[in-house]
């Protein structure tokens, strides 16, 4: 059993190595459009991309849940952090179409976030864990800021190859952090009901992995995370296009509007959330982010100009933040201590189903009916979703041991 001290210890730690970990995804987020676009890549075909990234780590990311689960935090984010290691050395030698895919390829075992989250989740007390899981969307801010200006830099002065080397290097010393100060289990309770169901010790085992879909309140939160967050997803995906496109940003510009996403989501992550979940109930907060995201969408559908869209980011990144750790904190609540990794990687997943069917989806969108249209889907479908939570109301019930 850790000291609090300790814990206290362990989670700043994390938080850095989240920090660290964003910052090299958003690195590679300044480098592949632009290589794509010089490699010959249309909107479509850079959708296929990105699809590809979705489908492979939807399929990963229950898996890696369950290995944190069984074989520990050390363990599942050291896998990860040597997955980016191989991820941005095959980018350095992707010349072709094919090799840019290729290097996508090791995004299955790259879930350092939600190896992060278990950490947090295992080690934080069940009325703090969502403000300790907000403060990683501050780690989250930082890394934007980090990575986009860093990546959108270097690939300018020094070309994109230098600046995917910069990311294998990075992920390495993630690696190192990982490696000296994250102990090997950070579960410290279990339960007989959790130890019986979940004694299979198969990171396969997928019935270990649905089972948690049968806890109370699980599969309608789990629905509205899909459903609420399918349009913001699909603008996410497909917003490097519409930067480049839509807005005419060069790489170092689209670099500091990334930056500016980070800033503010530190403010709202860092200054709000907590204030938030210490006065006001989960079920109340959910419902606030799902329609201020309708609000969000209207504005997006009649925005004509980066300048404008300046101001719609505040409150954008207001409802996502609020949206993502409340979900994620309501559905960790529900299960057992021993589940939370699985969860969490279930959580992975809404987002890289969302990756999956966004670019495409995405891309024949932008192609027939233009931005306007990711705005307009975002705004109708949330209001539904808002309408109804709002009619059936009901709290989703914790886990009793």
């Amino acid at each position: 059993m850790m000291d609090p001290a300790a814990k206290q210890k362990v989670i700043y730690i994390t938080y850095l190595i989240a920090a660290l970990e964003i910052t090299w995804m958003f690195l590679q987020f300044s480098i592949t459009p632009y290589l794509a676009r010089r490699l010959g890549f249309d909107t479509i075909w850079f959708g296929y991309l990105q699809t590809t990234v979705g489908v492979i780590q939807l399929l990963g990311g229950p898996i890696y849940g369950r290995f944190a689960d069984i074989f520990g935090a050390r363990a599942a984010l050291s896998v990860s952090c040597v997955a980016s290691v191989f991820y941005f050395l095959l980018l350095t030698v992707a010349d072709s179409p094919f090799m840019l895919f290729v290097h996508k390829l090791p995004a299955v075992f790259m879930h350092a976030l939600p190896g992060a989250q278990m950490v947090v989740a295992d080690l934080s007390e069940k009325e703090k864990r969502a403000d300790a899981l907000g403060k990683l969307g501050l780690c989250f801010g930082i890394g934007m800021i980090a990575g986009s200006s860093l990546g959108g830099t270097l690939s300018t002065r020094f070309g994109e190859r230098f600046a995917a080397s910069f990311g294998a290097a990075g992920s390495f010393v993630s690696l190192m952090l990982v490696l000296n100060f994250i102990p090997k289990q950070t579960k410290t309770q279990t339960t007989p009901e959790s130890d019986e169901k979940g004694s299979s010790k198969s990171v396969f085992n997928m019935g270990e992995i649905t089972r948690l879909m049968k806890f109370p309140g699980v599969a309608k939160t789990f629905t509205v995370k899909i459903i609420s967050g399918l349009p913001t997803g699909i603008f996410q995906v497909m917003f490097s296009i519409i930067a480049m496109n839509f807005f005419q940003l060069k790489a170092e510009q689209n670099g500091y509007l990334m930056a500016y996403f980070g800033i503010v989501q530190m403010v709202i992550q860092g200054a709000v959330i907590g204030r938030l979940t210490s006065r006001y109930s989960e079920n109340s907060l959910l419902l606030l982010s799902v329609g201020v995201s309708s609000l969000v969408g209207l504005a997006q559908a009649m925005m004509t100009s980066v300048f404008q869209f300046c101001f719609i980011v505040i409150p954008m990144m207001f409802s996502l933040s609020v949206f993502n750790v409340i979900t994620d904190s309501m559905l960790t609540k529900s299960v057992s201590p021993a589940d939370t990794g699985t969860m969490l990687g279930l959580c992975a997943s809404v987002q890289s189903l969302l990756r999956t069917v966004g670019p495409t989806f995405g891309g024949f969108l932008y192609e027939t009916y233009g931005v306007p249209s990711f705005g307009y889907i975002q705004c109708i479908i949330n209001a539904g979703v808002f309408g109804l939570l709002l009619t059936t109301g009901g709290r989703s019930q914790t886990h009793r041991p």
